[in-house]
């Protein structure tokens, strides 16, 4: 039995922070870091039968193509994507009543849908990004019983010697998506390793007033290659995303509309038609056999 003190619901027996409860998601979610996105993508649905909101977790769940879909608000950075999944983890494969986990387990198909920084001059703003692997600077797969694969320790290992990534910053992970979801979702977009940072300027190598301590960093993951694999763009949640659905036997796919070219150093005029067009393109392939 799992104790109060771990496993926190609101009075009327939803899951803490998200404020949901089991039957109000589907097994098919879009997750999104801007609270006004999920209000984006619903307005596409055939119908809703869900809007609950709290904090900066916004939910709504509806029809699109016959199928029930969820669209949730996550908030920036990978501490909020810790709560977001072991909260959707736990109403799908906890008995909220009895406090138990279940038998027979339920595994969710979970795209985010971001924006990031690009940082080759091959993938220009206004472009999609799908993340094949993620490298984690923000350290919280650290924290779990978290272990690379070969596949995955071998592409870290040539990161860590082809970047010569110090010590002193956090100690990277790296960890790769949902291969039959990438093929679903993310054709013809660029396909790249990800960086996820835990932060939006020095860790991204931006400086306003204060320097970052390796002002050439975006240089040294720009040489980056093996086998075929580069780092291609910046975003602030992936890695986490990728490594607890990993852990929980969920699959999960990111998809971001660059912004930002951090090589021509531009930011997109208008990047809300991409956007919605990503949006029309994950709805549709989601909910498509």
């Amino acid at each position: 039995m799992i104790h109060p003190s771990e496993l926190i619901l609101n009075p009327d027996g939803s899951i803490y922070h998200l404020a949901l409860r089991p039957e109000q998601i589907s097994n098919k979610i879009i997750v999104a870091g801007d609270p006004h996105r999920i209000a984006t993508i619903s307005a596409k649905f055939d119908s809703i039968e869900t809007k609950v909101e709290n904090r900066e977790f916004i939910t709504h769940t509806g029809i699109f193509n016959g199928e029930r879909i969820t669209a949730m608000a996550t908030g920036i950075g990978t501490d909020n994507i810790d709560i977001v999944l072991n909260e959707l983890d736990a109403l799908v494969n906890i008995d909220l009543e009895k406090r138990t986990v279940k038998e027979n387990l339920t595994s969710l198909q979970i795209v985010r849908i971001g924006t990031c920084g690009s940082i080759q001059e091959s993938v220009p703003s206004d472009e999609v990004v799908v993340s094949t692997h993620a490298i984690g600077l923000d350290g919280l797969m650290n924290f779990y019983n978290f272990k690379m694969n070969a596949e995955e320790q071998e592409l870290f290992t040539a990161f860590k010697s082809q970047t010569e990534w110090r010590e002193e910053f956090n100690r990277p992970y790296l960890v790769k998506g949902s291969e039959s979801l990438i093929e679903k979702v993310g054709k013809g977009f660029h396909k790249g390793v990800t960086m996820t940072a835990n932060g939006f300027y020095a860790p991204q190598g931006r400086r306003l007033r204060l320097l970052p301590k390796h002002t050439e960093v975006n240089e040294d993951l720009r040489k980056f290659n093996y086998k075929g694999h580069k780092i291609v763009n910046y975003e602030m949640e992936t890695s986490a995303l990728y490594g607890l659905s990993s852990l929980m036997g969920h699959e999960a796919c990111t998809v971001c509309a660059v912004v930002a070219n951090r090589y021509a150093n531009s930011f997109s005029k208008d990047y809300k038609p991409v956007i919605s067009k990503l949006i029309d393109n994950v709805l549709e392939r989601l909910t498509t056999d």
